[in-house]
């Protein structure tokens, strides 16, 4: 349904998404998870095109959205939407609940008249649509995102982090909202996220993403079961409820390189824990490829 093919893009010389291949297959959860400032988000907003690519394609049911016009797009728009991590921030303070959720519908042609209905869909009461954003609680405005987000009717959803701002008590409620939207709708989503225990629960795949690049595509129990990548292992090592196994905690060294100087071969490299690394590590970028048990990685060493 999704498929991005060598996807770039830069801000300057920060170079925020480099040579991504990734599909995102119909009906399915595709997590995406790495660090802060790793570029998940500016990933999951390139896919539709909220942000410009500075090279490759993006395909959307066989359409290259790349090489269209802004009013070209405009038709599949309705097709692609995205839910905010910020369930205040993403909404107008002067605008009421209703007039939010009615706004993607005024500028598609759509019946207004189907507020109420979006609303009670997310599990909102519909006298909610006179009130402000500031008189709801962050899981009722997050509700109130989620509905707007499918009020056109779209078959992908970009999730970025939508649960992150919210307290733990909620986050279990928003993420069961989802999973039942997506049986109910039949949605695609990419599912942004740093919690490694819900993606484990909700995602069918998951991409692993490292200054730019996915380093590690994998079904969701292989991942979790037998990560390839170092990095990979570094992240589950720190969440070590995820399985019933123990796992030993791998803390790497440093911190992130600057997306706009990158170190040559593997970005991976000066915080690698492998020992007695191969040349190439220091001189060539590993490619995504196939493993022995199905698996992708970007590894010289995998």
């Amino acid at each position: 349904m999704i498929r991005a093919k060598n996807l770039s893009t830069r801000y300057g010389d920060v170079r925020a998404v480099t040579e991504v291949d990734l599909e995102v297959l119909r009906g399915e959860t595709l997590g995406l998870v790495g660090e802060s400032g790793c570029g998940k988000s500016t990933l999951g907003r390139t896919l539709l095109r909220l942000v410009e690519p500075s090279s490759g394609t993006i395909e959307v049911n066989g359409v290259n959205i790349v090489a269209l016009s802004r009013r070209e797009l405009r038709p599949l728009r309705r097709q692609m939407q995205m839910i905010f991590q910020d369930p205040f921030g993403s909404f107008d303070p002067r605008m009421t609940i209703g007039d939010a959720v009615a706004e993607p519908l005024i500028i598609h042609g759509l019946d207004v008249g189907r507020v109420p209905a979006l609303l009670a869909k997310v599990g909102l009461r519909a006298e909610l649509a006179a009130r402000f954003p500031h008189e709801l609680s962050g899981g009722q405005r997050q509700r109130v995102g989620i509905a707007r987000a499918l009020a056109v009717g779209p078959q992908f959803v970009v999730c970025d982090e939508p649960i992150s701002a919210l307290d733990v008590s909620i986050q279990a409620q928003i993420v069961n909202l989802l999973a039942e939207l997506q049986r109910s709708d039949g949605l695609t989503y990419l599912f942004i996220s740093h919690d490694l225990r819900v993606v484990e629960h909700i995602c069918d795949r998951v991409a692993v993403m490292y200054l730019g690049r996915i380093v590690e595509l994998a079904e969701t129990s292989a991942l979790y079961a037998e990560p390839r990548h170092p990095y990979t292992r570094a992240l589950l090592s720190a969440v070590p409820s995820i399985t019933s196994s123990k796992r030993e905690r791998i803390v790497l060294a440093g911190d992130v390189p600057s997306p706009s100087a990158p170190p040559s071969g593997c970005a991976f490299h000066p915080r690698c824990p492998v020992k007695d690394k191969p040349a190439a590590c220091f001189t060539d970028v590993p490619k995504l490829r196939v493993l022995d048990n199905g698996s992708c990685a970007a590894c010289h060493v995998a």
